[in-house]
């Protein structure tokens, strides 16, 4: 008994060790890098679920260029100077920054970003907000307004560095699709060959072109 005693302490005691390691939940005033990433005590986090025109992206609106990504970090800066921002971490990804679902006084950031149509639904690693994707369409508010890159379409082509949006590891196992012989780099190179949109199963179709994963690669956004 005794010795049983013993071995259920000593799991409890490395149980504990070990968790903190896979999960934590920070709290603290934050500061927004870009429309999806927030400096929080010091730390990297990126939100959970969305993803945000990247810092230097531009969309279109009324015919002319603006600065989308810009904007929509300008608008996470506005949502976590409300309060102490508290992120309960789901993930790490490749540059080692938490994913994270983060609030302030409540309120979910990555769902107010959506809402405000200055990020999507990121559908290839969660769900949670495509129902507030939908509705920001609809209403035309943000990059819905006018035209605009998929935030990963904009990426395959600009090759963003590190400590810029990339999605995180682990959350999801990419659709397999059938392999071809045709190859496309990025959806410029697509475009430029007339093959653009490509559909899941054609020719050059690969899920790393297809920014909202409805399917359909290289497809142009634009509001309703």
């Amino acid at each position: 008994m005794v010795t049983l005693l013993i071995r259920l302490a000593l799991a409890n005691i490395l149980a504990g060790a070990v968790a903190p390691a896979l999960a934590q939940d920070i709290s603290g005033p934050a500061q927004a890098v870009d429309g999806d990433g927030l400096s929080l005590s010091g730390i990297s986090v990126r939100l959970y679920g969305i993803d945000a025109p990247e810092y230097d992206q531009k969309c279109t609106r009324g015919g002319e260029a603006w600065d989308c990504g810009k904007a929509a970090a300008a608008k996470l800066g506005e949502l976590v100077a409300r309060g102490s921002v508290r992120c309960q971490q789901r993930d790490i990804d490749d540059y080692g920054r938490n994913v994270a679902v983060c609030t302030v006084n409540g309120t979910d950031l990555g769902r107010a970003m959506v809402e405000a149509g200055m990020a999507l639904a990121f559908r290839r690693y969660s769900d949670a907000y495509v129902l507030d994707e939908a509705r920001a369409r609809e209403a035309a508010r943000g990059i819905w307004a006018g035209e605009f890159v998929a935030p990963s379409e904009w990426r395959s082509v600009h090759r963003v560095p590190q400590a810029q949006s990339q999605p995180p590891r682990s959350l999801a196992v990419p659709r397999q699709t059938p392999r071809s012989s045709v190859y496309y780099p990025n959806c410029q190179a697509a475009r430029a060959a007339g093959a653009a949109p490509i559909y899941r199963g054609q020719p050059g179709y690969r899920p790393e072109m297809d920014g909202d994963g409805d399917g359909i690669a290289c497809e142009p956004y634009r509001p309703r």
